[in-house]
């Protein structure tokens, strides 16, 4: 292989980092017939009785790893380390790249400076990195969580391996990869390898797209709620929700009424979206749901102020006959609340328990309009009282000033 100069890539929403970084030059290996992954830990740490002795999942992600005549690793090929658990909110930008508070990644490549992904059929692809395609052996290693890299690692705290396998890997395709806990009870782990479609569909600018998937580990929502995460942010997904929900969308008129009480599009209250079905071993990619950029009345076209409401019910439960509204009980799994607004990180009304994630519309400065909403590709994916929204974005010809 050989080597070339090359700046990270960085999507248009991602420019205003480069206010805050220097802008250096890296050595890269150049991959000749790369596909494009991107890697999330979904396995969460919980501080229970039941948990104390359960090994903190902080990893090393090793692809092509070298091994010596002893057998043990001495290096890889690409090496992600420092792997932590994943935030709940993956932007449709490298946000990690220059954040240097700390070592840990929530994601590869994250932070990781490597060659990345093009934009591909006008889909930016720079949150994704590139590696070698074909039979590629993958390995997850325990590390302990310091700053020391893991190759420096003292030799006996480098042999803990939680996955090591080999995946197929087809040239300029697009792959996310997960790391789960299959089965509850038994501390079961594995990984979940999803070819991503959204770059091949005909998708509208017009029309914003959200799918959905629980890859919850099997027996969690059954499991007594002292052993769950008492986060109270998780809302009523701390629970779980159970292996066959119903998703209902309510699209909201304004984000200065932020209360489900408060006025919606006309025909987007409680619209069916889709089932979802608990799943951590197939790598079927969910269908889209869609729903119009400008559905408001009052959007002008350039922006709008919508934001969504997504209810995940039982079969035979729905938002009209839900027993739920108002209540902050336990609702045995059989309902849960995911609101996306503004950034996340505001209130509703004292009666509300959903959880909070970024709105799917992008609102950004564009060319002479301050904002601008653009739609977006997402996806909402459950795990273990964990919801996690990432979303995609278009990359756009330049605005006009």
């Amino acid at each position: 292989m050989k080597t070339q100069r090359i700046l990270h890539g960085v999507s248009v929403l991602g420019l205003f980092l480069i206010l805050f970084t220097a802008c250096t030059k890296i050595d890269y290996t150049q991959i000749d017939e790369p596909a494009y992954l991107r890697v999330f830990n979904n396995i969460n740490y919980v501080q229970t009785m039941g948990s104390k002795d359960d090994k903190v999942p902080y990893f090393c992600m090793l692809i092509n790893p070298k091994t010596g005549a002893d057998g043990k690793f001495t290096g890889a090929e690409i090496i992600g380390d420092f792997l932590d658990k994943r935030d709940p909110y993956a932007p449709p930008y490298p946000s990690h790249i220059g954040n240097s508070t700390s070592l840990s990644n929530p994601e590869y490549p994250g932070k990781e400076n490597v060659l990345v992904g093009p934009v591909l059929n006008g889909f930016d692809l720079s949150s994704w990195a590139q590696i070698p395609s074909g039979e590629v052996r993958l390995v997850f290693a325990y590390r302990p969580k310091n700053t020391v890299p893991f190759f420096e690692l003292e030799e006996r705290l480098r042999n803990d391996i939680l996955i090591d396998t080999v995946i197929n890997l087809q040239s300029k395709e697009v792959y996310t990869l997960h790391l789960l806990q299959k089965d509850f009870v038994k501390k079961d782990h594995g990984i979940l390898l999803r070819q991503e479609n959204f770059h091949k569909l005909p998708l509208s600018d017009s029309l914003v797209y959200v799918n959905f998937y629980n890859m919850s580990a099997k027996g969690f929502w059954e499991a007594d709620a002292s052993l769950k995460d008492d986060d109270y942010k998780l809302a009523s997904f701390k629970y779980g929700i159970k292996d066959e929900m119903n998703v209902y969308m309510s699209l909201y008129e304004s984000q200065e009424e932020l209360s489900h009480y408060a006025a919606t599009v006309k025909g987007y209250r409680g619209k069916f979206m889709a089932t979802i079905r608990r799943n951590t071993n197939s790598d079927v990619v969910s269908s889209y749901a869609s729903f119009p950029l400008w559905a408001s009345n009052h959007a002008n076209g350039i922006r709008t102020s919508i934001w969504e409401r997504f209810d995940f019910f039982a079969p035979g439960m729905n938002p009209v006959t839900n027993p739920f509204y108002d209540s902050d009980r336990n609702t045995g799994s059989n309902w849960a609340v995911l609101n996306c607004l503004l950034n996340g990180k505001v209130g509703l009304t004292s009666n509300e328990n959903g959880t909070l994630l970024p709105n799917l519309l992008v609102n950004v400065h564009s060319g002479k309009d301050n904002p601008r909403t653009f739609a977006t590709v997402n996806t909402i994916e459950v795990v273990n009282g964990r919801v996690y929204l990432t979303t995609i974005q278009r990359k756009y010809a330049p605005p006009i000033y």
